[in-house]
């Protein structure tokens, strides 16, 4: 009996190996494979689709969204270059509020103190700020669109833009704050950005 069953068992493998009956088997394994890889595909297509119908262009943000709270940084009018600089080096910001009390008369950035200061052949140590600065800079409210913000920038080549709201300064942005917020934030388009990079 013993014989008979392993007689029949190398039979069944031998007619389960057959070249018509692998290849039939192998046919159908591709098939299957294939329709899973169909699946799986389609499934990613339609989630992609999804996340691009849903994805909320960030450009349309206010202001007010990148403002963490950070204390402004600021000089009087009175101060000197060398004091200034000191103090963006130190904060490792690129610009500082130029306020008389509560009020902001100008702007001090690193353009100013390498054109204004430096290149003029002035001594920084005897400069006060209020002879270099930028006066009466250009200003925006809180709720100024980040992609109002980002276009302002371009056009008229700022690197850095106050934030006003009813006569009191809320942050100073830079270019690089907008760039860096939208990558972030997955906003803005590839051409903003890599104008805005240029600006930094």
């Amino acid at each position: 009996m013993r014989k008979l069953c392993d007689r029949l068992a190398i039979g069944i493998g031998l007619a389960l190996l057959s070249p018509a009956a692998f290849a039939a088997q192998l046919e159908d394994m591709q098939a299957y494979v294939g329709t899973i890889v169909f699946c799986f595909f389609l499934l990613f297509t339609v989630l992609v689709a999804t996340l691009v119908c849903f994805a909320r262009d960030k450009r349309g943000d206010p202001l007010h969204a990148l403002c963490n709270g950070d204390p402004v940084q600021s000089v009087a009018p009175d101060a000197l270059v060398t004091e200034c600089v000191r103090k963006m080096t130190d904060k490792r910001i690129g610009g500082l509020m130029v306020m008389n009390g509560e009020k902001l008369i100008g702007i001090f950035t690193e353009r100013d103190a390498l054109g204004k200061v430096l290149a003029a052949g002035r001594d920084p140590r005897a400069t006060k700020v209020s002879e270099v600065m930028t006066k009466d800079p250009y200003c925006v409210s809180p709720k100024t669109t980040v992609g109002a913000a980002m276009d302002l920038v371009t056009e008229r080549r700022f690197r850095h833009l106050p934030i006003v709201e009813n006569g009191k300064v809320e942050a100073l942005l830079s270019s690089r704050d907008l760039t860096h917020w939208l990558v972030k934030n997955g906003g803005g388009k590839v051409q903003d950005l890599v104008e805005l990079a240029n600006r930094s």
